[in-house]
């Protein structure tokens, strides 16, 4: 039998060459394959457009609240943190919301005066249950506060849009907008507190009850950090109050009782929002709710985000002083780079 030619065995060997340089190349594919699969990607630089309304401008509410309907953030009442010492006094806590953990907490389900913060409750069923179209007219009865509280300046007799107090109430936390609200979607107060507490019920608040629509003081008045941050959480899957939780100030516009128009300027009484406070190096406070009475103490539940993007929600009831609300917040929220 004759011998194969050179020319044969050149190709026999061509085709080994061909058929080891193959194999190497799908093992070191697969190698990048496992690594890229194994190795965590860093989330994207922070954008608030991208958060709020997702990459694409507005996205359904679903899509931009996801990540608050995956597991809520549960804990035993008292967990430390390196760094962060609050006034005993205080209640407090920092949530990690893509972790699903608390990070920090203190007296977390002790019972305290909410002030203010109680208007998260009122912006979550003025945007479930009111038309922002409708037009309300004011009345004495919802002018019947305390001296001294805030008010964004309604008059018996004026006509202004659900809008515009839903702006007065999240921005200027004004407790006259807070009482026509509820008024206007119940009919009167007191069927409107019913709702406040039915809500709070489901949403598994068991530390709450509520008396008011704005968080006047009443012994009877009163909630827990963890039930802060369930309405929070709550809040946070509507548009209007996402929408109007980070602007710094609003111009209110209403029509007198005699017919002649006037408007009202008013600031956030978020003080990271107007720049009279200033957060750690790379946080971006978005919003929330401030509250403050002599009984309550000052009070501030937040959104914020780290460099990375990744949000976190801390709260502070009962400072005993907005210097010390701020500095406290502070400590929390220079825990959300680490």
């Amino acid at each position: 039998m004759q011998s194969r030619s050179p020319f044969w065995k050149k190709a026999r060997w061509a085709l080994a060459g061909i058929g080891a340089l193959t194999a190497v190349l799908v093992i070191i594919l697969g190698v990048l394959i496992l690594r890229r699969n194994s190795t965590p990607e860093l989330p994207a630089a922070y954008s608030r457009e991208a958060f709020l309304y997702g990459d694409g401008g507005r996205s359904s509410e679903v899509e931009r609240y996801d990540l608050f309907a995956r597991n809520l953030c549960v804990s035993q009442d008292n967990i430390s943190l390196d760094g962060v010492s609050l006034n005993e006094q205080e209640s407090a806590a920092l949530f990690d919301v893509n972790g699903g953990n608390v990070l920090f907490a203190q007296n977390m389900y002790r019972k305290m005066y909410p002030a203010s913060i109680t208007k998260i409750m009122t912006a979550i069923l003025a945007c479930k249950y009111g038309n922002m179209n409708d037009v309300v007219t004011i009345d004495s009865s919802m002018l019947e506060l305390e001296e001294g509280s805030q008010v964004c300046g309604l008059r018996d007799g004026d006509t202004v849009t659900m809008d515009a107090l839903f702006h007065a109430l999240v921005i200027y936390s004004a407790n006259d907008a807070a009482a026509a609200i509820a008024k206007h979607i119940s009919g009167s107060e007191e069927e409107f507190v019913n709702l406040m507490n039915e809500e709070m019920r489901a949403l598994g608040a068991t530390g709450t009850h509520f008396v008011n629509p704005h968080g006047l003081h009443d012994e009877n008045h009163y909630t827990t950090v963890y039930d802060v941050y369930l309405m929070l959480n709550e809040a946070l899957k509507y548009d209007l109050f996402v929408d109007t939780m980070q602007q710094d100030g609003y111009t209110l516009r209403l029509t007198r009782a005699d017919g002649t128009a006037a408007q009202i300027s008013l600031s956030s009484t978020d003080l990271y929002l107007t720049q009279q406070k200033s957060a750690p190096s790379g946080v971006t406070v978005l919003g929330g709710k401030t509250g403050t009475t002599d009984q309550a103490g000052c009070c501030l539940a937040l959104l914020a985000q780290n460099s990375y993007g990744e949000p976190f929600v801390s709260i502070v009831l009962n400072a005993p002083t907005k210097t010390v609300l701020y500095e406290d917040m502070n400590q929390l929220l220079a825990k959300i780079n680490g």
